[in-house]
């Protein structure tokens, strides 16, 4: 096919002949093969392909001289929506290619010939049909065994658990912004769930809790999948078939499958994708009607769901990308249309201000706003926000609390790093092991309240006990040389030219001494950023840093997550380097002295902006700060296309009950083998365009689906799959799933080009029809028959693994490293 359209569009191109008008001239008679089919002379084999059998056959690449109104965006509507505009090359500006009166003569007179009601009603009933058909199969496919497993699944451990904290307002951290968790928790309330499962471990089982619910919310939205996916390749092709094929790859599509069956973000994050890209394409195909109620409804309907791709995870903001990239050329267009006029340009302009960026920014606040107000009670989120943040949670030791505002030797204190997602000052009574410094007590950051976090501040210089009621209270000023004793293990905090454990040219801190007693390297000055020596020391409001005597180093913590040996705590060192950074400045949080009055920390309570800006920030830390569990299987961006590796969901044992994710291999080499050629034919048709060729109205149309259709949807696949060969992030095989999304429309709008070239380059009309209805049959079937044949992949297996030759699944283990 690709051989013999590139004969075509070389035959036809700008150094073959002077321009003439077409149906004059030598070869005219080859430009364009006129089919006509008995009983319907006015039709042309496009109109026969596209199953319009009445409909004007106005040529696509012609229309745009008998219809009025300015450009479109550059992808929206299909052929029907295309139009000629002036051309701009190296010798400046080149109107549309002109018709001459031969070629317009019969069209004009073909186009009198308009489609009864029937037919016309007739053709939206069959695409309504197909949508119900194709919006039933996959509900079916989707709810099908939803229940099984009954047990807890890979990240339902995580989402299912965030949902309970949602239904009993306990605060918890994630990395991920928290529109996803609040819908399933939602979801969860709704149906029953009272969140009292644990959801520890993957494989507990739910025995009498209510988890379909949940499980129900996230098939519900990933069934939504393929009609959204059926309907945007409709918009961009203006092909029943195209649309037919893409949502026949998706419902046939295990890895689709099973990611929808579970209680993950994903499918969520799926559909809030999709529901932006088709509210684009719709309201692109509204460009002819601006300002009128469609557009308006769309455009809105794209910041709405912007705002929900956004606020379930960040790579919400590939598709945010790809709709302003859109919308940047939208308008430029615009501004080169001279017969706006200024005021009608600032509408445009106010209008997306407004529906996409102002109204999603709303929306996405919101959510965060809501968060907040629902999870109001203290969890195990408390410790990686700062003192102030945690002070709003009910029931954390913060929250209403009073204590003494200004630091005094003898107080019992907890030491808190300010960088976002360190924790605090920690000690134990485990050392390091050999080899690694001084074989010490452990110190450490910690995220969590824990005992081992109390420290007691001391004078250098004497062991008496400074809350001995016959003695004065004394503060601790700025610049006062002090020691800190661990409460639980009565060693002080230390530091000595020994290497730190990770950190290269810093130096190791450790717990050394006896009841208290030690050495000159347990000597610590004590500082308040931006103060002058003399002043006290306010709890949770001075930012201190703790400047070793001996060693002149700083107080700090790496970030670095240490090994088995060290708990996987945060590394803390002394670090040289005296520059002031967030890593090495504390303040105190817990203040502990009965000899000191207490006030409220209600004062202390931060604002909405300043939670919804440290929110971020732990969320962002976090995420660069993931690492991989035992176990468990990571991959890399460039397995992911090839379907080189799947994920266990469920079980390891040829007992046990198995769910692997793994795309379907058939539809997924199909997408890799067609985004090959569409860069392959679409840069034939491009050249072939720029040079100036003179194409047939059907190539002509096919090609403007092809590039603006196709282009739109292979930037889509782009945009989500590239930019996690920059992430240093741990990465998984599921990361991959929106990207196959527009994959797959891809192949179904790229297949359907094809076919039709090649039906169209055969003289017969009856072999044109049969190779098209076979190539799309073939297609539609071999997807169904591998969905068959790869099918316990998602609703389960049990039995012999695929590496035993008793396997069912034996035979159909074709790459070693799928390991099902």
């Amino acid at each position: 096919m690709l051989c013999a359209t590139s004969r075509l569009l070389a035959a036809r191109t700008a150094t073959a002949l002077p321009a003439q008008p077409r149906g004059r001239g030598p070869g005219a008679r080859c430009r364009r093969r006129e089919l006509h089919f008995p009983g319907h002379p006015e039709l042309d084999l496009d109109d026969f392909l596209t199953g319009r059998l009445a409909r004007p056959s106005v040529p696509v690449g012609r229309r745009a001289i008998l219809r009025r109104g300015r450009m479109p965006p550059a992808v929206g509507g299909g052929p029907a929506r295309s139009e000629l505009r002036p051309r701009r090359g190296r010798c400046g500006p080149q109107t549309a290619r002109v018709v001459g009166p031969n070629e317009t003569a019969k069209p004009a007179a073909r186009s009198r010939k308009r489609p009864g009601w029937g037919s016309q009603h007739f053709e939206a009933a069959g695409r309504w049909a197909l949508l119900a058909l194709v919006t039933l199969l996959s509900f079916a496919t989707r709810f099908h065994r939803l229940d099984e497993p009954p047990h807890v699944c890979w990240d339902e451990t995580h989402f299912g658990k965030m949902g309970s904290y949602y239904i009993n307002r306990t605060f918890f951290f994630d990395v991920h912004p928290p529109l996803g968790k609040m819908l399933i928790g939602l979801a969860g309330y709704l149906s029953g769930y009272d969140g009292t499962f644990l959801f520890q471990k993957p494989g507990d089982k739910y025995e009498h809790h209510n988890y379909m619910g949940m499980r129900g919310f996230c098939a519900f939205l990933g069934s939504l999948l393929v009609p959204f996916a059926y309907l945007i390749v409709l918009e961009l092709s203006n092909s029943l078939p195209a649309a037919l094929l893409t949502a026949a790859l998706l419902t046939f599509d295990t890895g689709c499958l099973t990611l929808s069956q579970y209680i993950l973000l994903d499918p969520i994050l799926m559909f809030f994708i999709m529901a932006a890209m088709l509210s684009m394409v719709k309201y692109n195909s509204c460009a002819n009607r601006p300002f009128s109620a469609p557009w308006w409804f769309w455009l809105s309907l794209t910041g709405i769901n912007l705002a929900g791709a956004l606020g379930v995870k960040f790579v919400g903001l590939f598709i945010i990308l790809q709709v302003g990239w859109n919308t940047i050329s939208d308008l430029w267009h615009l501004f080169g249309d001279l017969s706006l006029s200024v005021v009608t340009l600032g509408k445009h302009l106010t209008a997306r201000i407004l529906c996409l960026i102002v109204l999603p920014l709303t929306l996405y606040t919101a959510t965060y706003a809501v968060h907040f107000m629902v999870l109001n009670k203290s969890g195990p989120g408390d410790g990686f926000f700062s003192s102030a943040f945690q002070a709003r949670l009910s029931g954390n030791n913060l929250h209403n609390a009073s204590i003494p505002e200004h630091l005094a030797y003898g107080s019992v204190i907890t030491v808190k790093n300010l960088r976002m997602a360190i924790g605090y000052l920690h000690s134990h009574r485990h050392l390091y092991p050999e080899g690694i410094g001084a074989r010490q007590q452990q110190v450490t950051t910690y995220l969590h309240k824990d005992y081992n976090n109390l420290w007691i501040i001391k004078k250098h210089n004497t062991n008496a006990d400074p809350l001995d009621p016959s003695l004065p209270v004394e503060f601790v000023r700025h610049g006062d040389i002090i020691r800190l004793e661990h409460k639980e293990t009565s060693q002080n905090l230390h530091s000595h030219y020994h290497e730190a454990p990770l950190t290269r040219k810093h130096y190791q801190v450790t717990g050394y001494g006896i009841n208290g007693t030690g050495d000159s390297n347990d000597f610590w000055r004590i500082e308040v950023v931006n103060r002058k020596f003399g002043n006290r020391i306010k709890v949770l409001r001075s930012r201190i840093r703790l400047i070793h005597l001996v060693t002149g180093c700083v107080l700090g913590s790496s970030g670095k997550v240490l090994p088995k040996w060290g708990w996987e705590q945060l590394e803390v060192t002394c670090t040289p380097y005296l520059k002031e950074t967030l890593n090495s400045i504390w303040n105190v949080e817990d203040h502990i002295n009965p000899k000191l009055p207490n006030i409220s920390l209600d004062v202390l309570q931060p604002s909405f902006p300043e939670v919804l800006l440290e929110s971020h920030m732990v969320m962002i830390r976090g995420n660069n700060g993931l690492k991989p569990k035992d176990n468990e299987f990571t991959s890399k961006p460039w397995h992911w296309p090839v379907n080189y590796q799947g994920l266990r969901f469920s079980g390891i044992n040829d007992t046990d009950f198995r769910v692997y994710l793994l795309g379907n291999p058939v539809i997924w080499w199909l997408n890799l083998l067609s985004i090959a050629l569409y860069l392959l034919l679409g840069s034939i048709i491009a050249v072939a365009v720029q040079r100036g060729a003179h194409l047939p109205a059907e190539v002509e149309g096919l090609s403007q689906v092809l590039l603006q259709g196709g282009g739109q949807l292979l930037l889509g696949w782009i945009l989500h799959y590239f930019p996690f060969f920059l992430m240093g992030r741990i990465l998984y095989f599921h990361h991959y799933f929106p990207a196959m999304l527009f994959s797959s429309m891809l192949t179904g709008i790229l297949w359907d080009t094809l076919l039709r070239l090649w039906a169209w380059s055969l003289a017969s009309s009856s072999l044109a029809r049969g190779l098209y209805v076979v190539g799309n049959l073939s297609l539609l079937l071999g997807t169904a028959y591998s969905f068959y044949l790869f099918h316990p992949l998602a609703y389960g297996m049990v039995g012999p693994l695929a590496q035993d030759p008793r396997s069912p699944m034996a035979g159909l283990r074709w790459l070693e490293s799928w390991d099902f």
